[in-house]
């Protein structure tokens, strides 16, 4: 069998490592994975280095897509998907989450009646304010099989419609529902360990007692007022408390700092001793600074479920989550770019010596359950 498989930005290509090493240890007699690489994440440090440590074949295309509007960017990857599917001839496409490559694959797929795959089906912020919402929704809808990680997202699915009870053949228009599991804890799972041995990013940059946050979405960086409140809360936990922050940040974050921040506060965070701000790490540096962390403070949906599954209290900079598992548990709380909140937010998760951490997403074999159905009904 035949599937193409569509990344783009980092989490995906991440994501993929996990899907790739099931066909190579289990399947490759079985099924042949074309990869397409958008270049939606197009710097060197957030693609080429992921796919050499993940270990992750090469891209058969990369399409070299990079930055622009949302229209201009899904509309080249539209038509390069189209193309590639049409040379191809592939049996089955499969893509990721919920970005713009996310629905140009489904878009291509759907058009040329090419079954598509949904890993990460289901998830859901109920805010159609963001891309991601939209992408996501479109996708689900337009999938044959649809993997959830939660039980959360197939019930969101029922409640649009889906018929989680649904027998085979299954197409676009009976569409198959599983709750899976979260590939994302495969691989946490499986490069903890590597994760021990080949990071030194704790040992070089002396860390101890330390929170981790990470900042990219753009209603954060975009904003002036809610990336001022974010970095004020910051410094003023970094200062209460004499606890470093480490800031791995992207480019376009680091470039939006310097234009929105207050030139006190820029100043004030550049000064700081307690601040420490690092360029993108690879994935295997993120996992040791998320184990190492004493608490996690975000924006990103991977690092909150990443947090939960190296049992670490969690702020999300955020007005809603996806992934509501971890909220509902008492492992996260949802703080919004609210300078009160994330100190108060703070201060409670501090105070919590009851944190659990139960096995809500799964048990370490998505990956391996997703291609044994992908064989049986594709």
């Amino acid at each position: 069998m035949k599937i193409i498989t569509i990344i783009g930005a980092r989490p995906q290509i991440i994501k993929a490592a996990a899907i790739s090493r099931a066909i190579r240890n289990n399947h490759a007699d079985k099924i042949q994975e074309v990869i397409v690489h958008t270049g939606q994440h197009y710097d060197e440090n957030m693609s080429k280095v992921f796919f050499e440590e993940l270990q992750i074949p090469r891209p058969d295309y990369n399409l070299a897509v990079g930055s622009g509007s949302h229209g201009k960017q899904t509309a080249k990857m539209l038509d390069g998907i189209e193309e590639i599917i049409m040379k191809e001839k592939p049996q089955a496409l499969l893509v990721y989450g919920d970005t713009n490559s996310t629905v140009a694959g489904g878009l291509a797929a759907s058009k040329l009646h090419i079954p598509l795959v949904h890993i990460e089906a289901g998830l859901r912020s109920y805010n159609k304010a963001m891309p991601e919402e939209i992408n996501r929704i479109t996708c689900d809808h337009m999938s044959t099989l649809l993997f959830s990680p939660t039980s959360q997202g197939s019930e969101n699915l029922a409640k649009e419609g889906f018929d989680l009870n649904n027998s085979a053949p299954y197409s676009i228009d009976n569409p198959k529902v599983y709750h899976c599991g979260d590939i994302m804890f495969d691989n946490s799972k499986h490069f903890s360990e590597i994760s021990d041995v080949q990071s030194t990013l704790i040992k070089d940059l002396g860390l101890g007692n330390f929170i981790l946050s990470t900042i990219h979405r753009n209603n954060n960086t975009d904003d002036p007022v809610r990336l001022n409140s974010i970095f004020k809360a910051l410094l003023d936990i970094a200062q209460q408390n004499q606890q470093t922050i480490v800031l791995p940040l992207h480019p376009r974050t680091k470039k939006m700092m310097e234009v929105n921040l207050e030139k006190d506060l820029m100043e004030k965070v550049e000064n700081s001793n307690l601040i420490k701000v690092i360029p993108p790490v690879s994935f295997l540096d993120v996992i040791a600074l998320e184990k190492n962390a004493s608490m996690v403070v975000t924006d990103s949906g991977g690092v909150q479920k990443e947090a939960f599954f190296f049992e670490k209290p969690c702020l999300i900079l955020r007005s809603e989550t996806e992934w509501v598992e971890i909220v509902e548990n008492g492992n996260a709380i949802v703080v919004d770019a609210d300078y009160d909140k994330i100190m108060s937010g703070h201060k409670e998760l501090l105070s919590r010596s009851d944190l659990s951490y139960p096995p809500l997403y799964g048990d370490g074999k998505a990956a391996e359950f997703i291609c044994n159905e992908i064989l049986n009904h594709i």
